[in-house]
């Protein structure tokens, strides 16, 4: 991302160290003592000792006792002069904790009051507060005015084809179908990707609202669990194929050789807490962290769990994904075109005209559609824009869409004058052939 990235999150950060406010100090143990029961955590004796020792130790101030050789004395029983090059027990257990809280606050409640964190190189603790409870009925839902028809005649716009960052050719037409009323209005189209370099404000002129705002814009993605055999099958593989996986970054980015026929157990698995964000979404926040770098705007990137409705009630925000995104869903669900499951992009009402890929990203004849929508106002009470489309080339021709001034000026030609202050929607289309 860009070097002017603000990752800086909205909440109250505390690194680990002697706790006095009696409140917080009871919050930390409450939460230290649910991870301790949780699923990550329950069925390792190793993780358990480990975070109850650093979390305890650092609550009471004593930091000289989150080192490497004391934990491994204290919680590992090794000797005193035990050589900590030789034996990583502490560093190992420490890869595993984190790994295990990834897993937990995956999936933990949105109001959690305080996270607990180990960052990589060190093993003090650190704590994150939640700025606000979160209301559990609140969801993120949109009430706009219903689209009416307009009588726009169909217009056509051809442009030289570009090689994308991912080695497809896009292109398009732009064809009619114009709406609009009050407070917003949508347009389907199809265009074809270019290079820029045309005047920047109808792109300054889009981004507005989030531009102007003192708050950073959150550009957010989300992070669907993942899930890959343990150790022990890859163990089991490398005993009969001497040489395979016996590293992770083997183990990373190698497939798996097995029989198809062999029975493979559910405790077989485990949840990859670190991977999972998707190729086209991570494309297209690219684009946009690189155009706010380019404004000089301030922006953070929010991955998963680590945003929410709070955060985007307090800041602009740019919401990247489809199926794999709650906020996407939430949001698009009462609007004109919605995302359905199974369909696509769906448009609601009588016609109800679908837009969903068509053939293997492999193949030559690879179609997708991206839907762009951007929110004046949202029930947020902040400008809101969503990019993303049925599969990864969608959401990536989304988010170059909204990166470009000469895409944005050539799509919005027919739109309303006063296109500037209005809610709307964008359908694209991206077509591929192999290079």
């Amino acid at each position: 991302m860009g070097s002017s990235t603000d990752l800086h999150k909205t909440e109250e950060h505390q690194k680990g160290g002697l706790v006095t406010e009696g409140g917080k100090r009871d919050l930390i143990l409450a939460e230290l003592e649910k991870l301790l029961e949780s699923k990550p955590f329950r069925t390792s004796s190793r993780s358990r000792l480990f975070l109850r020792y650093v979390v305890l130790h650092s609550v009471n101030g004593q930091s000289e006792k989150l080192k490497e050789r004391t934990i491994g004395i204290d919680v590992y029983q090794r000797v005193v002069d035990y050589a900590t090059g030789d034996d990583p027990v502490v560093r190992v257990s420490a890869g595993e904790v984190r790994k295990r809280l990834e897993q937990y606050y995956f999936t933990a409640p949105l109001d959690t009051p305080v996270r607990i964190e180990i960052p990589l190189g060190s093993y003090t603790p650190e704590y994150h507060w939640a700025p606000l409870p979160i209301p559990v009925a609140e969801s993120l839902s949109l009430e706009l005015p219903d689209v009416q028809k307009t009588d726009s005649p169909d217009k056509e716009v051809t442009t030289p084809h570009r090689r994308s960052k991912s080695g497809l050719k896009l292109w398009g037409v732009l064809t009619g179908l114009l709406f609009a009323v009050g407070a917003m209005f949508t347009v389907a189209w199809v265009i074809e990707h270019r290079t820029s370099s045309s005047t920047q404000s109808v792109l300054h002129d889009f981004w507005a609202p989030a531009l102007n705002s003192q708050h950073p814009i959150l550009i957010c993605l989300a992070r669907p669990v993942v899930y890959r055999p343990k150790i022990d099958l890859y163990e089991k593989f490398s005993r009969t194929h001497p040489g395979t996986f016996t590293t992770e970054d083997q183990r990373d980015n190698q497939l798996l050789p097995l029989n198809p026929n062999e029975v493979i157990a559910w405790k077989d698995m485990e949840v990859y807490s670190g991977y999972g964000v998707a190729g086209g979404d991570v494309e297209a926040a690219v684009s946009i962290s690189d155009l706010f770098t380019a404004m000089k705007k301030s922006h953070q990137l929010r991955i998963g769990n680590d945003y929410s409705f709070q955060d985007l009630r307090t800041s602009p925000s740019v919401i990247v994904g489809a199926f794999n995104n709650r906020w996407t869903l939430e949001m698009n669900s009462d609007l004109h075109f919605a995302f359905v499951w199974g369909v696509g992009i769906q448009e609601q009402g009588p016609s109800g005209r679908t837009w969903n890929f068509e053939g293997e990203p492999t193949q030559k004849n690879f179609v997708d559609y991206g839907l762009v929508t951007r929110l004046v106002n949202s029930k947020t009470g902040q400008f809101v824009v969503s990019v993303a489309g049925p599969s990864f080339a969608g959401t990536q021709t989304a988010g170059e869409f909204v990166s470009s001034s000469e895409l944005l000026e050539q799509g919005l030609k027919s739109a309303p004058s006063d296109w500037r202050t209005k809610s709307f929607q964008l359908i694209l289309k991206t077509m591929s052939s192999l290079v």
